[in-house]
């Protein structure tokens, strides 16, 4: 088989050597690029005659795909499968593994660290300070305690998220698709939206989820309530979002996940709303999550093998 991995994973180089060495014990080829390709026909030239496809986050399109002749198994170091042409790939039974549960914790941490920041104000006070200004234009800060923590998809983030809130005496009520086997209230989306404190978002991105709040639900949103979205991007209308936050109808939003994938453009509406915090997708990006991903990828191809 001839492997190749056509970006970093963000580990040492010394753990891809030793997945290599063994791929070749195996008499496998093992090929690995340390930067992202620069455009699709430098990604078309890295897996065209490759059996075995590993990527991360990059775009991989149905003409690359087509191009890869070879190609038998797509080996998603990421969670989503919303860059990947999921219907091709399925048509033309190509072996398709992510490496779910590697972000699990990062995520559900980060969530925290974002409500923490737009409560307490951790941005803005870090300017006023190295400002010299005045702290007492901003006023006092908020507690995660007693809030209603509204939790969109009770997955395996969406559960640890909540179990990290319940630390902070957040009182956790959810909506999934189907209802689970948990202590926590079960309830519909439009009673969520009415009456959490903080909302966090942990859907995956498809056809069912496009736009799953848009004006109509955004516009249900309590005006002292919060909305953290580490998911997918385009679960949100995010230029309504926009629209609510400028109006101050939403108090405040942080978002790591957008309509593509950053930099984002200057007319991005997001980039101009008040009461916003923006992160350019890193919530998955600790040195933990990023090692217990490559483990799951390897062993993905390992065991296929």
């Amino acid at each position: 088989m001839n492997i190749v991995l056509i970006e970093p994973l963000g580990i040492k180089e010394e753990n891809i050597l030793k997945f290599k060495n063994l791929a070749e014990a195996l008499n496998h080829t093992f090929t690995y690029y340390n930067t992202k390709p620069k455009d699709e026909d430098d990604l078309i030239n890295r897996i065209k005659d490759q059996n075995i496809v590993i990527t991360a986050n990059y775009p991989i399109s149905e003409r690359a795909i087509k191009e890869a002749k070879n190609l038998e198994y797509l080996n998603v170091a990421f969670t989503g499968l919303d860059h990947v042409p999921l219907k091709y790939i399925k048509e033309n039974n190509i072996y398709l593994t992510n490496a779910s549960g590697y972000s699990t914790i990062s995520v559900s941490e980060q969530v925290i660290g974002m409500t923490l920041s737009l409560y307490r104000k951790l941005h803005l006070n870090d300017f006023i300070t190295k400002s010299n200004k005045d702290s007492s234009i901003l006023g006092p800060g908020e507690e995660i305690h007693n809030k209603t923590v509204g939790i969109i998809g009770l997955g395996n983030i969406g559960l640890k998220t909540a179990k990290l809130f319940e630390a902070f005496n957040g009182e956790v009520i959810y909506y999934s698709r189907t209802k689970k086997d948990v202590n926590y209230k079960y309830v519909d989306l439009d009673y969520l939206l009415k009456n959490s404190d903080i909302i966090s978002i942990h859907i995956p991105s498809n056809e069912d989820t496009y736009h799953l709040l848009n004006k109509e639900k955004l516009d249900l949103i309590k005006k002292d309530a919060i909305l953290i979205n580490t998911a997918r991007g385009k679960v949100i209308d995010n230029d309504y979002l926009a629209k609510l936050l400028n109006e101050d109808k939403i108090k405040g939003a942080a978002i790591d996940v957008f309509d593509y994938e950053p930099p984002l453009k200057d007319d991005y509406a997001l980039i101009h709303a008040k009461n916003v915090l923006l992160t350019p997708h890193t919530a998955f990006l600790t040195k933990e999550a990023l090692e217990r991903r490559a483990e799951i990828v390897f062993n993905n191809i390992l065991d296929y093998l």
